[in-house]
This record gives structure tokens, sequence and C-alpha cells, in this order.
């Protein structure tokens, strides 16, 4: 009997044992997943943290194109202006000020390109907003036409006087000329100035990875620059005379060799109007020097050039992407596609 009892006691303390081995085991387990479960939300905010990126605010679609093929995967850029907007019209909506007041860095065109945006980029500067004006890393050339919109100041816009001198005393571009974005050339010397200047003020940021990405796409705006070499080759020297919307391709004809007979608008600026004279001025040029085709622009009204085409009689009206980046899935709806297709639009233009 003893032994029976002395049996069942040794089960039930076997089992007793077990159970709290088994206790201890479970509870070591939880405390480890939980230290587990800690020590991995810890590393997992500190990846997103290390991970989050620098933003980049950029005002024109053109130079939001080339700006994230500069920078790839490297920074968030963020573009302004939606496809097929004038930018010299263009106004932002209150979310997109916000955008550019709390960007890490504004690229900007400049010389008063963005003329809807010149007071909103004034107080970016004045609020210690880094900014990239693309224009400063050209050779620009000077407009011809009436650039310092003295008729449009005068009717609303006189504020952008005092906005120059108080906040932009050190870019007076004056009458700089903006386009220079219609020489793939000198958009490289913008993509080489802007690679610098962010391996300059980002020190941070994965250089090697900057320059892949900053050489590989300089490597296409250059073969693109041989591409419309060649494709305006077919244009014959005599023909190689362009009338337009308004005055966009001064720096196109500076590096293609062609001359600009006029514009429609004789201004850089699609805010300014074109007066009857001018219509007829250019009439007669388009006459005596036998012109083909007149350029109009895809972001802005043809009507003008519509009308002149009607005055001068045979002469078709080709539109070209001037100052915006066509919708998604058209044939300017990347920058080197822009350039690409106006390119093959001129030439054809001009050929017959």
């Amino acid at each position: 009997m003893f032994y029976n009892f002395r049996n069942r006691f040794s089960v039930l303390l076997t089992v007793f044992i077990a159970a709290i081995s088994l206790f201890a085991s479970a509870c070591s387990s939880s405390d480890s997943s939980s230290s587990s479960a800690s020590s991995g939300s810890a590393s997992s905010s500190e990846t997103s943290s290390s991970a989050e990126k620098l933003s980049i605010v950029v005002t024109t679609n053109i130079l939001g194109d080339v700006i994230e093929n500069t920078v790839g995967d490297l920074f968030d850029v963020e573009t302004i202006m939606p496809s097929g907007a004038d930018p010299h019209v263009f106004q932002a909506s209150a979310q997109q000020v916000n955008q550019m007041m709390e960007a890490d860095l504004l690229v900007v065109n400049g010389a008063n390109f963005e003329e809807g945006l010149v007071d909103v980029i004034a107080a970016a500067k004045s609020d210690g907003v880094m900014i990239f004006e693309a224009i400063d890393f050209v050779e620009a050339i000077e407009s011809d036409g009436h650039d310092d919109h003295d008729d449009h100041d005068e009717e609303g816009h006189d504020d952008h006087d005092d906005h120059d001198e108080e906040g932009h005393d050190d870019h007076d571009h004056g009458g700089i000329d903006p386009h220079f974005f219609t020489d793939p050339a000198r958009m490289a010397d913008v993509v080489e100035g802007f690679t610098a200047y962010l391996a300059e003020n980002f020190p941070a940021i994965d250089q090697d990875s900057l320059l892949a990405s900053s050489n590989a796409y300089l490597g296409e705006l250059n073969s693109l620059d041989a591409e419309v070499e060649q494709t305006l080759s077919s244009i014959p020297e005599e023909s190689r005379e362009l009338i337009t919307n308004h005055a966009v391709f001064a720096y196109f004809a500076d590096r293609y060799d062609f001359e600009v007979l006029g514009s429609i608008i004789p201004s850089s600026s699609t805010l300014d109007n074109a007066s009857a004279k001018d219509i007829n001025d250019l009439v007669s040029v388009i006459r005596d020097e036998n012109v083909s085709a007149i350029f109009a622009d895809a972001s802005s009204s043809g009507t003008l050039a519509e009308v002149l085409a009607g005055e001068a009689g045979d002469i078709q009206v080709v539109s070209l992407f001037t100052e915006s980046l066509g919708e998604a899935g058209s044939a300017g709806s990347t920058y080197i596609d822009m350039i690409r297709t106006n390119a093959e639009l001129i030439a054809g233009g001009l050929s017959n």
C-alpha cells in the first residue's frame, strides 16, 4: 500500500514539475518575444526614419521631368504645374504654395518665367527656402521683346517691381529670355550645374548614385542634341526661318542655326498682346520670305496664329510643345519626347 502511495506521489510530483517547467518556459518565451518585438519595432522605426527622403519641389513640368531623371530615387520630387499648363499665367493652389514653402529645395526656371508664382518664390526665399534657379547655369540670351512687361504691369502687376527690389536684387534677370529649355545642350548645362549643386549642399546623399543617375541622363541629352541636329539637316538653309506664336525659340535658333523672323506676340510672355500692326507686318514678312509654316504653342491659344495664317494665305499652322509637356502618352509627355517631336514637326513644316 505504501508502495502504491509512493508511486502515485511520484507521478503527481513529476506532473507538477513538468507544469512548472512549461510555465517558466512560456514566460521566458513571452518575454523573449516581447523583447524581440520591441527591438524589431525600434529597428523598423530607425530604418523608416533613415529612409525618409528630402523633398525637391519644382515649378514647371519640363524641369520636373528633368530633375526626376537627374536624381533618380534619391529625393522625393514634386512638380507644381500640370501637363499643358501655361507657366506665364499659372496660379498655385494654397496646398501647392505650402509645398513650395516647406520644400528642402525649390527648383525654378527663373528670369520671371513663372509669372504667376513670382511672389510665392520671393516669399519662399525670404523664409530661407533653398532655391536653385536654372537660368543661372546657362549662357543666357537677351530678349528683344517686351520682357519688362510694361503694359502688363500697368494693368495690375506693378507689385512685381516691388518684389524685384525687395527680394531679387541679386537675381535681376531684366530682359533675359527664359526659354533656355528649347536647347537640349543648355539643358545639359543645367543638369551638370544641378548635380554639382546637390553634391555641395546635400553631402549626406549617396554621391555615387547621384553621379550615376545624372551621367546616364546627360548621355541621353547629348544623344538627343545630335539627333535633333540630324533631323533638322533636311531643312534647306534658305528655309531655316521661324515665325512663332510668341518669342520662345531664340535658344533653339541659336543652337541649330535658324533665324527667328518674327513672333505674333513680340514678347517672351503669353500675357502680352499682338497689335493689328504686328499682324500686318508679319503677313508682309511671310510673303516676302515665302515662309511655309507658323509655329504655335500647344499650351496656349492658337487663335492669333490661325488669324495670321488666314491673312497670309497658303501657309500651315503647326502646334509645338513649347512651354509645357504634353499629357501622359502624348508625343511630348517627357522633355526628351518634347524636343524630339518639335524637331520633327519643324523639319516637316519647313521642308515642304
